[in-house]
């Protein structure tokens, strides 16, 4: 710990060398992590501008097989970004945080249905 912050390893929105995860630690203050959140930034933009760029193709019926094809691709790219976003953001989330966050009780105890409903 450092001050008051703590030193975490954060898994970085780009690959290394042959493919592989690369990973930060840090309090999640300097610059390369300013430079990770602009990445993000980026990608999950670019991920929501595809998305509606594929609700036009696929509401055109002239769009051929070829281009439907590379949307496909383009889509698995912005999915697999999104999802190193994810798994990114929440390896970070304080374990506090996570407990219960859906309002259900995660013990592996069976129970009636009623238990799961909040206000019940």
């Amino acid at each position: 710990m450092i001050g008051n912050r703590t030193e975490t390893a954060r898994l970085l929105p780009w690959s290394g060398p042959e493919g592989k995860p690369c990973y930060l630690v840090g309090d999640g203050s300097g610059h390369l992590s300013r430079v990770a959140d602009r990445v993000e930034s980026v990608q999950l933009g670019m991920a929501g501008d595809l998305l509606d760029h594929a609700a036009h193709m696929l509401a055109d019926d002239k769009s051929t097989s070829v281009q439907l094809r590379f949307l496909a691709a383009r889509m698995a790219e912005a999915l697999r970004d999104v999802h190193r976003i994810a798994e990114s953001r929440g390896a970070r989330l304080p374990d506090a945080e996570c407990a219960d966050l859906d309002g259900i009780d995660d013990s592996d105890e069976p129970g009636d249905a009623e238990n799961l409903v909040p206000g019940s």
